[in-house]
């Protein structure tokens, strides 16, 4: 083999080996990549079946009921409200009608299966993709208000 040949064939093998190491990183990448919804766009059937992503939003006031370590509860924007099930240990500043983030999967019966709740930190802070999301379903809730009168 002359040492053209082999300088090509050294090559196209690493570009080979750089291909393979890229596409299984891409594909690591996403496998773990978490989206977030609102509740809005769970109801809307945006929310990806038989894949985790994070609904965030209000703990509706009066839904939360608990069963030994299980516990429902729904989450709002104001304008959609999906049920949701944990099974564990809350956070200490989880309260009804306050700011919340949930990553699980979506249920084919409609029901959000959390495996991780995270709650608010302070008084003043909500989760910056949930409190968008309020202020959306608000918005869009006041236009359709207008629009009926």
């Amino acid at each position: 083999m002359k040492p053209r040949h082999k300088r090509l064939a050294v090559i196209a093998l690493g570009l080979a080996a750089l291909g393979v190491a890229a596409a299984l990183v891409l594909n690591a990448f996403e496998q773990n990549l978490v989206f977030f919804f609102t509740p809005s766009q769970v109801a809307a059937n945006e929310a990806p079946q038989g894949r985790t992503f994070r609904i965030g939003g209000m703990v509706q006031s009066g839904s939360v009921q608990r069963s030994g370590v299980e516990v429902r509860f729904l989450v709002t924007d104001t304008a959609k409200t999906i049920p949701v099930l944990y099974n564990g240990a809350l956070p200490d500043l989880f309260r009804e009608g306050k700011g919340v983030v949930a990553q699980g999967q979506l249920g084919p019966d409609g029901v959000f299966r959390a495996r991780e709740v995270l709650a608010k930190h302070d008084e003043n802070y909500m989760p910056p993709e949930a409190a968008e999301a309020v202020k959306r379903a608000q918005e869009t809730a006041d236009r359709m208000a207008k629009t009926l009168k």
